[in-house]
């Protein structure tokens, strides 16, 4: 009697905790879809937008909707490295060719990923081979752009660490946003354990944020955005500055006469 009252405790407290994570879980997809599909359609009308990015804001918006794809961010990596790395290579072979030919090749691929997973008999291993392949890319990445770098001359030492910090940010972002879900399909793995109700909260919420974290991230590494942002804030300072000044030099004006 006493072990069927507590698993009739048991279980009742565990609905209470799921209804919670899915409100948790809806309201951050609302959140996130009211902020988030704006800021892509801004970054979407900006001309200066490269055709990879296009790309990966556009899986963004089937994300809002479907949430899943992610792997047009690899590409970016990759045309980042390029650049860097191989810069002649890079700058004759950008033509519409290569773009449509590595975007139809990137667009293909999570197909060929479904078509590989329904015929999988563990279909939870390939989610997490698929999900931590990503990140020996990303590292692979930066290392070789930060010793490409290293020996450039050319490039100035600001521009350097905005080149480094942008693939840094990126290699951080994929990392802190997908583990959650990696760490969840480990414990799915394991049949014994116990299913992880806050783990699987965070995963979703990490996931719902994906897309927003991207647009985010391309916001503020534009030159102009940070620009326009850092100028901002100064002429926010100088005004400041100068209303202080100004309230100083009235007081002080007040005093004299009252003094004569």
């Amino acid at each position: 009697m006493n072990l069927n009252v507590s698993n009739t405790h048991y279980n009742h407290s565990d609905s209470i905790d799921m209804f919670l994570a899915e409100e948790i879980i809806q309201w951050v997809d609302w959140i996130t879809i009211g902020i988030g599909l704006p800021l892509i359609l801004i970054v979407m009308i900006d001309q200066g937008a490269p055709v990879y990015v296009i790309n990966l804001l556009i899986s963004d918006l089937i994300q809002l909707f479907c949430r899943f794809l992610f792997i047009l961010i690899i590409s970016i990596c990759y045309c980042r490295y390029l650049v860097i790395v191989k810069p002649l290579w890079y700058r004759f072979r950008r033509n519409i060719k290569t773009y449509v030919v590595v975007c139809i090749v990137m667009w293909l691929l999570p197909l060929f990923f479904l078509l590989f997973l329904f015929l999988t008999y563990n279909p939870v291993i390939i989610f997490i081979v698929f999900f931590l392949l990503p990140i020996p890319l990303f590292i692979f990445f930066l290392v070789g752009t930060i010793k490409a770098l290293s020996g450039a001359v050319s490039v100035p030492a600001d521009e350097k660490r905005r080149i480094a910090a942008i693939q840094v940010v990126v290699l951080i972002m994929y990392t802190l946003l997908y583990l959650p879900l990696i760490l969840l399909l480990g414990f799915i793995m394991k049949s014994n354990s116990q299913f992880n109700i806050t783990l699987y909260t965070v995963a979703i919420v990490c996931i719902c944020l994906s897309p927003l974290a991207d647009t985010t991230l391309y916001l503020f590494i534009r030159k102009s955005i940070m620009d326009k942002f850092l100028a901002s804030i100064c002429s926010c300072k100088i005004s400041n500055h100068q209303e202080t000044s100004s309230t100083d030099y009235e007081s002080r004006s007040a005093t004299h006469t009252e003094t004569v």
